[in-house]
């Protein structure tokens, strides 16, 4: 592995770098590193491609501003450009999980020349539409709690969430997956797991006396390192700027993805409920009762022009990669092959 610092401007971003060939650049979420892509980087590089590990602007080594407004989705498309031309690339195929999607997408879109495929894990891609998302929300959840708009409380939730950085993490990592979502699910009625609009991010989260098979106390261990750099600000920062990226993407209009595609999630992942929410301005079912292979493909289907792979995966719920980690490298194998 070799670490690079690759400049945007002012803008440092921590890379690491695996590998020789054609690129492909490996964009994390929230609250998540490069780390995130431990068991896909030495599969993708004994295919024969160049592996760029990043952290996202705001995350461990990379540079992390104040602003809210430097963590624009079209200033973090702009990072992709720059590590892509950085690594002596004119272009490269990009892999990004939860908001790694997004930046993923508008950077397909931004940069169309840069980008020869654009695999999304558990987020799909969405085109500007007539309201931000957070006026979206704001009118969904206008009475109810939802960890985006909490996450818009400046210096409250960077609080909660920096006080003890191993409850955070544990709490927010065995509730999103397959086992803590069938159990949320289990237990809606139960008013111990129920938040109310005045909440914290970790109210209401259950706790288990045992780590999943997918996770280990050392890998909650690198997600400390990362996050005793970089804080929680940068990161909780891209949900701020969404109104920003309203404003941004306008510019750019409705447009579809146009190189090749491929969309993977977990059947049990929560964003599910979101877009099932949106669509339906607010109604909101139980684990059973969502088809999600029919969600994606009625919200997947308009946006693409070649959309090659759509899959949904068995008893996993939003760590994708890491939650199934030999289904999602065989997945991004077929789909590589396509490219071929």
């Amino acid at each position: 592995m070799l670490h690079r610092i690759i400049s945007n401007n002012e803008i440092d971003i921590s890379t690491n770098v695996y590998g020789k060939g054609p690129l492909i650049v490996l964009i994390h979420g929230w609250p998540e590193s490069w780390y995130s892509w431990r068991h896909q980087i030495p599969f993708l590089e004994k295919l024969g491609y160049q592996i760029a590990a990043i952290s996202v602007r705001g995350y461990g080594k990379s540079s992390n501003p104040y602003a809210i407004e430097e963590y624009s989705i079209g200033k973090l498309a702009s990072d992709i450009k720059a590590v892509i031309n950085g690594l002596g690339h004119k272009s490269a195929i990009l892999i990004g999980h939860d908001w790694g999607g997004p930046i993923a997408w508008t950077t397909a879109i931004m940069y169309p020349n840069m980008v020869n495929a654009v695999v999304g894990l558990s987020v799909p891609y969405l085109p500007v539409g007539t309201q931000s998302s957070l006026d979206l929300w704001k009118q969904i959840y206008k009475d109810k709690y939802f960890y985006q708009l909490y996450f818009l409380k400046e210096g409250l939730a960077e609080k909660e969430l920096e006080k003890d950085l191993l409850k955070t993490f544990e709490l927010c990592y065995f509730s999103n997956d397959s086992r803590g979502m069938l159990f949320l699910n289990k237990n809606k009625d139960n008013p111990k797991y129920q938040k109310n609009k005045n909440s914290g991010y970790l109210e209401g989260l259950p706790e288990f006396s045992k780590y999943p098979s997918w996770l280990s106390r050392n890998d909650i261990d690198v997600l400390i390192d990362e996050f005793t750099i970089s804080g929680m600000r940068g990161p909780l920062n891209r949900y701020r700027a969404q109104d920003i990226d309203f404003k941004e993407l306008q510019e750019l209009g409705p447009k579809k993805i146009t190189q090749p595609a491929a969309f993977i999630t977990g059947e049990h992942d929560p964003v599910n409920f979101f877009l099932s929410g949106a669509a339906s301005k607010g109604s909101f079912g139980s684990l059973a009762s969502i088809d999600v292979k029919e969600l994606f493909n009625q919200v997947l289907s308009q946006n693409y022009e070649d959309l090659r792979m759509l899959e949904v995966l068995e008893n996993v719920g939003h760590w994708t990669q890491e939650e199934a980690p030999e289904e999602v490298n065989q997945i991004l194998k077929k789909f590589l092959a396509k490219l071929a």
